[in-house]
């Protein structure tokens, strides 16, 4: 039983803590003159929307904080915007920096743990025409950013995240071509890739030394990599099988290596000499979905839960990923994303509650849970089409609304698990789409 409250329907392990998460570049709002603000003035956003209206955050935070505050919001992973604190390189924005200081100050205030991600997809453009991460010698700009953001935040932050997932950055970015900054090379995807890498070992050095030499020793740094889980869709056909193995250490398993121990192995380079070691303090896990492979391109397995974007609705999959993880690096698991794409809120509580009930029954190390993310907001090349949040925003008024998913979410925070009463209310109506 939940002191003064209804049975259990399950129980989250002791001391996990529950929080959101967010990204600078899809909340703040602004033409920083960002990677992303450039990719839109070139029409390359599906929907056509614009970044540097965003969510207003950057004027709202104040208001924000309350409200994560009010859905008992207990650890929060938000980002910085390079190209707001850095315009020009050397050059930092000092009322940026002071304003950033007041909204963690006011995190701590509230009793919320602050999580700060160094990097999530997003460059300065006097980064991107110098070529960003394709080349070794920039890589030091990424470690004077490290080196400003310790300096200024490192009294009220212990806990980094130095990149968010730099498969995608790479893969969405150097591949694909659907990103910024639009290059379609397998040579460069995988020089990518083994830069960043590099940058988040040097950044780990970074800032454990610095902030030991401050004083502090509760430094907790980690990356955020995208794992998914990719299965055959025929496991007795070897073509598919070799396809998933090979889909899987490209898009995931390598870098995982790379940046956990600085192994790097084919097709990755050690471009920066970083010598084998341990290189996170708790293993970071974004998790969405899984691909079902029958060759190269990417597939979803026929008559499968799918959210908004045809993506695959798979909660064991978070403890399948998560297992192959802990073998590379055994670590505390931090879930620094997950969430689903659900523009009507119909079935968001049911995701949660589902993943956290693969949670609840693992027996795994799980510390932490981010959901993605606190609000609707730019998602990148769709713009504002597809919806994450648990908070909605009104796109005339910018006017925030929990939804139910919300409600549902601070029911299982101040539960520390989901009752019988809130399952009946928010998670047995709700559906999947199945197609």
């Amino acid at each position: 039983m939940r002191k003064g409250g209804s049975a259990m329907k399950f129980q989250l392990p002791d001391g996990m803590l529950l929080g959101v998460s967010t990204a600078a570049t899809q909340i703040e709002g602004g033409d920083t003159d960002s990677s992303w603000n450039d990719w839109y003035r070139q029409g390359k956003i599906h929907d056509g929307t614009d970044p540097a209206l965003g969510n207003d955050h950057w004027q709202r935070w104040r208001a924000d904080t309350e409200l994560l505050a009010q859905m008992g919001i207990e650890c929060y992973r938000f980002g910085v915007e390079w190209s707001r604190l850095l315009p020009q390189p050397g050059r930092p924005d000092e009322a940026a920096i002071a304003q950033y200081r007041q909204e963690l100050a006011l995190l701590r205030e509230k009793g919320i743990r602050p999580l700060l991600t160094i990097h999530h997809f997003s460059n300065p453009m006097w980064f991107e025409r110098k070529g960003a991460f394709e080349k070794t010698e920039n890589l030091s700009d990424y470690l004077d950013l490290v080196r400003l953001i310790v300096e200024r935040f490192g009294d009220l932050v212990s806990d980094y995240i130095t990149i968010n997932e730099p498969n995608v950055y790479a893969t969405n970015g150097y591949c694909f071509g659907e990103w910024p900054p639009g290059r379609r090379s397998y040579r460069l995807t995988f020089r990518v890739l083994s830069n960043l890498a590099c940058c988040h070992i040097r950044a780990y050095e970074l800032i454990h030394s610095m902030r030991r030499d401050m004083g502090y020793d509760d430094t907790k740094v980690g990356f955020a990599n995208h794992v998914r889980v990719f299965d055959p869709k025929n496991p007795k056909n070897p073509w598919h099988r070799l396809c998933a193995r090979l889909a899987e250490w490209c898009f995931q398993g390598a870098i995982n290596e790379a940046m956990s121990c600085g192994r790097f192995r084919l097709p990755l380079r050690n471009t920066g000499g970083c010598r084998p070691g341990e290189y996170s303090d708790f293993t970071g896990v974004n998790y969405y979905t899984r691909s079902t492979v029958t060759g190269l391109a990417d597939g979803v397995r026929e008559n499968s839960p799918r959210n908004d974007l045809g993506w695959e609705i798979y909660p064991d999959g978070l403890l399948r990923c998560t297992e192959k993880l802990l073998r590379v690096l055994p670590r505390p698991i931090w879930v620094t994303e997950n969430g689903t794409c659900d523009r009507d809120d119909r079935f968001r509580a049911r995701y949660i509650c589902d993943h956290l009930r693969a949670i609840s029954r693992s027996g795994l190390p799980f510390e932490r849970y981010y959901h993605w993310c606190f609000c609707d907001n730019f998602e990148w090349v769709e713009g504002n089409s597809a919806k994450f949040g648990l908070v909605s925003i009104d796109p005339a008024t910018r006017e925030r609304t929990v939804k139910q998913s919300g409600e549902f979410y601070t029911a299982v925070i101040r539960a520390h698990g989901v009752t019988e009463e809130a399952y009946r209310t928010y998670v047995e109506p709700e559906r999947y789409d199945v197609r």
